[in-house]
């Protein structure tokens, strides 16, 4: 296992979280599930947590409760390297949530996710600043980012 774990919250939604988000990502899995027993404190059979795996990387459910929510203060960043993977993670992790600027969404449990290519932190990195202030411009115009307007914006098109 891997040495630092994200833990997910959920207030009664764990179960369905990680079923969706092990349908949506082709490495996936659930490695173990446990159910609440008689000491409570939901009721006995109640799914407790999972275990589950995206993209080689784990992840632990727990339905904790309404004490225990999420903020954009912490987000799932997915790395696409097409505009096909963009397109695809974009709607299926936004079904249902709320669809934001600059690649930023929040999915039906209202977890943070950033769909972004990977190349965009490379063109807003750019030593030439003309360069990375024409892709920032382009990328606050846009929710679902595209890749060729940003190419076009760091290319000078």
């Amino acid at each position: 296992m891997q040495k630092i774990t994200t833990f997910l919250s959920y207030n009664g939604q764990a179960e369905e979280a990680v079923n969706l988000y092990t349908s949506i990502f082709e490495n996936s899995k659930i490695i173990s599930t446990s159910y609440y027993g008689e000491a409570g404190p939901a009721p006995a059979g109640t799914f407790m947590s999972a275990i589950f795996e995206l993209e080689g990387q784990t992840f632990y459910a727990l339905n904790g409760g309404p004490m225990f929510t999420f903020s954009y203060g912490i987000s799932l960043f997915v790395n696409c390297t097409t505009q096909d993977e963009i397109d695809y993670y974009w709607e299926k992790l936004s079904e249902g949530g709320e669809k934001d600027q600059c690649g930023w969404l929040k999915d039906k449990f209202d977890v943070s996710w950033q769909v972004a290519p990977r190349s965009v932190f490379d063109m807003l990195n750019d030593k030439d600043t003309e360069k990375s202030i024409r892709v920032m411009q382009a990328m606050l115009k846009m929710h679902k980012l595209d890749i060729k307007t940003l190419q076009d914006a760091y290319n000078g098109i």
